[in-house]
């Protein structure tokens, strides 16, 4: 339930705060007073669209901040441990509305609007004043008999099967279309492929023949470098080995008077052992150089070739070794389109029968819902003041030429959330027959038909709140009084919230609040008062006989409401 709300700085609010109890809590007060402002507040905090035009004239922002009670609600549950949110049996939701945008939190974590709607869905159920048209339009049947628990699980197997043969007639549609697209290019395809094939390509061929075009194309100054590192050990005179040996007999004999020039000799002897290793590298080196121009001359064919396949698929050679690889895949995909396009289809018609099945399943589970609404739905309207409805829910496939069933021969439509076409039909009078919904009921009967719906899938749905914001329109007298018993009936079972000016209405409330304008500094405010006793009994009294309260209207209004507690 919603424990305490406040709003601040929202339209004609300035600052207030309002402590909800269980039970039936109902808002009075004059039209324009502001309690059609609390439930905008209200459904910001369920994460509606904010329009920066209900922040308070010369504020910077409008905050709205509720804590709501919430119990074991498993759904609420999973979407706080999505989203990273602490758990508790209380959540605190707040927005922030500005000029630049609007932010939203719960239990003080930032989230997305679309997170706060989310979790607002398995919390509320907000009905507008205008919301009582939802019935009267054919599309919205079905969401009435999809909200059963029966149907809901039925409906999410549906949509399981639904998807995976739309994926697969996704993939068909594809595979399709290749193969018109491939019939295009294959000559193309093949043509390339023959030509990349017969070039024998490898990634790392461009390196080595870099490297070895490299050593053809220098081969001669590398015999002359070679071959003078190997004189320098074989002079006419003296060799730089023979040299070196020398310094290295001197050191000796100079370490054993001066051990300061050991460090030198340790380095004229392993300069020896490297340069004696080098000129016999060097000679060796020199039988191996290639002198070779016409193996020069085919590497620079092949360096050559490689460039004008780069050049025109605009590739280097690991790219082209894959896009071969592709146009082969596709090549053989081609030639297979046949084999490929019969696997498919084998595996669409399997899947076909599984979302026939499932589609039966769930077009049973709605009928027998229609059925269990109708029965229900029948009996609460007694007790609202329409004794002789009679309530029909018309759950019918929808044939169409192209469906994706087949059902006694004829085929079915399937869309995501199922093959069947839900409408509801009304009758409020004796003898005649049930026409749609739209077409018979008036706006009073619209409203009465809305509260009993919602009274029955309170059942279903077991959301902690329900707020109405004047579901009395269009109705009054005993039967006004008829609603407010239902409505306390149904604050048994949830926490109600709603407006009205319906006197009878309002003697139900377990808990009545007074919704009115005043002023403040010059500007016009909106403030709330709890009523009890006395106060209470005015305010009704107030609802029957207007801004003159009469002693005649106070003993009315105290009648009324003793009535309804011994109704109840």
């Amino acid at each position: 339930m919603i424990k305490t709300i406040q709003i601040k700085d929202f339209a004609l609010i300035d600052e207030l705060e309002i402590d909800f109890k269980r039970g039936l809590n109902i808002l009075t007060g004059q039209t324009g007073a502001g309690k059609s402002i609390i439930i905008g507040a209200l459904n910001m905090i369920l994460g509606e669209r904010a329009d920066t035009e209900v922040i308070r004239q010369g504020a910077t922002k409008a905050i709205i901040e509720a804590i709501i009670e919430t119990g074991e609600i498993s759904e609420i549950n999973q979407i706080l441990k999505d989203n990273a949110i602490e758990a508790s049996d209380e959540l605190i939701l707040r927005r922030e509305i500005r000029n630049s945008g609007s932010r939203a939190f719960i239990n003080d974590t930032p989230v997305t609007i679309g997170v706060l709607k989310q979790a607002g869905e398995f919390l509320v159920d907000l009905h507008g004043q205008h919301d009582h048209q939802f019935l009267l339009k054919d599309e919205n049947h079905r969401k009435v008999i999809d909200d059963y628990e029966t149907v809901k699980k039925q409906l999410i197997a549906y949509k399981k099967e639904y998807q995976k043969l739309s994926d697969l007639q996704n993939q068909f549609r594809k595979l399709k279309t290749k193969e018109s697209e491939l019939e295009e290019k294959f000559e193309l395809y093949g043509f390339q492929a023959t030509e990349l094939e017969e070039a024998n390509l490898d990634p790392e061929e461009e390196d080595t023949l870099e490297a070895e075009m490299n050593l053809l194309d220098n081969a001669e100054e590398l015999d002359q470098k070679a071959g003078a590192i190997s004189e320098l050990g074989n002079g006419d005179d003296i060799g730089l080995v023979d040299l070196l040996n020398q310094v290295k007999l001197h050191l000796e004999d100079i370490v054993r008077i001066e051990p300061e020039f050991e460090n030198y000799l340790e380095e004229i002897n392993t300069a020896r052992i490297s340069i004696r290793e080098t000129i016999q590298f060097a000679e060796r080196y020199r039988n191996q150089i290639e002198f070779n121009p016409r193996r020069l001359e085919e590497l620079r064919q092949r360096q050559s070739e490689l460039n004008r396949l780069q050049k025109k698929y605009n590739k280097d050679i690991p790219g082209l070794i894959r896009y071969l690889n592709e146009i082969r895949t596709e090549l053989s995909l081609a030639e297979n389109f046949e084999l490929e396009l019969e696997k498919l289809q084998e595996k669409i018609d399997k899947q076909t029968e599984l979302v026939q099945s499932s589609a039966t399943d769930l077009h049973q589970a709605r009928k027998q819902a229609g059925k269990n609404l109708a029965d229900d739905l029948v009996k609460k309207l007694a007790s609202l003041g329409i004794s002789n409805a009679t309530f029909e829910v018309s759950v019918e496939w929808l044939y169409a030429d192209k469906g994706w069933i087949n059902l006694d021969g004829r085929p079915v439509e399937c869309t995501d959330h199922g093959c069947d076409d839900v409408k509801f039909f009304i009758s409020t009078n004796k003898g005649e027959a049930p026409r749609p919904l739209a077409k018979i009921a008036s706006g009073g009967e619209v409203s009465r038909v809305m509260l009993a719906l919602k009274s029955i899938i309170a059942s279903e749905q077991q959301l902690p709140v329900m707020i109405f914001d004047e579901i009395d329109t269009g109705i009054s007298g005993h039967i006004s009084e008829k609603v407010g018993r239902a409505m306390r009936d149904l604050a048994e079972r949830c926490q109600i919230i709603a407006i009205t000016h319906q006197p009878q209405i309002a003697s139900q409330a377990h808990h009545h609040y007074r919704v009115e304008k005043t002023e403040k500094e010059n500007r016009t405010v909106t403030r709330i008062s709890y009523l009890q006793g006395q106060d209470h009994i005015r305010e009704v009294a107030g609802l029957m006989s207007g801004d003159l309260i009469t002693d005649s209207a106070i003993d009315n209004a105290r009648e009324l409401i003793e009535k309804s507690r011994f109704n109840n």
